[in-house]
């Protein structure tokens, strides 16, 4: 797990550089770094988007949001995301009313795409954590600045981290008989319009309810291992 446990550290790192220089940059500094790590956000959404090639793929991410919207709103898993970082929040004593926002759009952000389901088997199975070397030094540039504009709640982004990418590397072998490589595009596609979502969030203060939209990634998974 060295490439999990390197993501991770680059993030704790990184976190703490962005929240070291939140507080000297003033309020107009601020809200421009805010509008351009929305654009960026957006851009990375639309090109893991882009991963469906063919009008089959399509319909497996329309029917993956739909019912997995049903099934985030039945479970209220945003309501439970935004439960666990409040709780997070209260035991470090901070106050910063942007601690839940930087937890949950920053976890969604570094867990959601193809390099840290790949990564993590190739890490698991051939002991080769080159592709997660790659995502951590892109994570822990990303949670400089996110850390910067959100606070201190993005660096605990790195326990979904852990446990999501050391779950699938500890259990490489398997994954990579369910995980596919049209299984990955399909999860990629519609984490994608997950993370264009939070970029649509931070850059027009909208309210869609990603973290309800979660399952959708997981019914991807299930509707693409049917169809393909």
């Amino acid at each position: 797990m060295i490439g999990t446990i390197v993501n991770v550290a680059a993030i704790i790192v990184g976190s703490l550089a962005g929240f070291l220089v939140k507080g000297r940059l003033p309020e107009r500094f601020q809200n421009i770094v805010m509008q351009g790590i929305s654009l960026a956000v957006l851009i990375i959404g639309l090109q893991m988007a882009f991963s469906v090639e063919s009008t089959k793929g399509t319909l497996v991410v329309i029917f993956s949001l739909v019912i997995g919207g049903i099934i985030g709103e039945i479970l209220r898993v945003e309501s439970r995301l935004e439960g666990f970082g409040e709780l997070i929040q209260k035991r470090f004593g901070s106050d910063d009313g942007l601690f839940v926002q930087g937890f949950v759009q920053s976890s969604l952000i570094y867990c959601v795409g193809a390099m840290a389901i790949m990564g993590a088997i190739q890490d698991g199975l051939n002991n080769d954590p080159s592709i997660l070397f790659t995502k951590s030094l892109l994570d822990g540039t990303a949670s400089v600045a996110f850390s910067a504009t959100f606070g201190i709640g993005v660096l605990f982004s790195s326990i979904p981290v852990l446990l999501y990418q050391g779950s699938i590397t500890l259990l490489a072998s398997w994954a990579q008989k369910i995980l596919n490589q049209d299984v990955v595009a399909m999860m990629t596609a519609t984490g994608g319009l997950l993370i264009m979502a939070i970029g649509l969030n931070m850059l027009l203060s909208a309210k869609i309810k990603i973290g309800n939209l979660l399952p959708s990634i997981f019914v991807a998974i299930a509707i693409a291992l049917i169809v393909f």
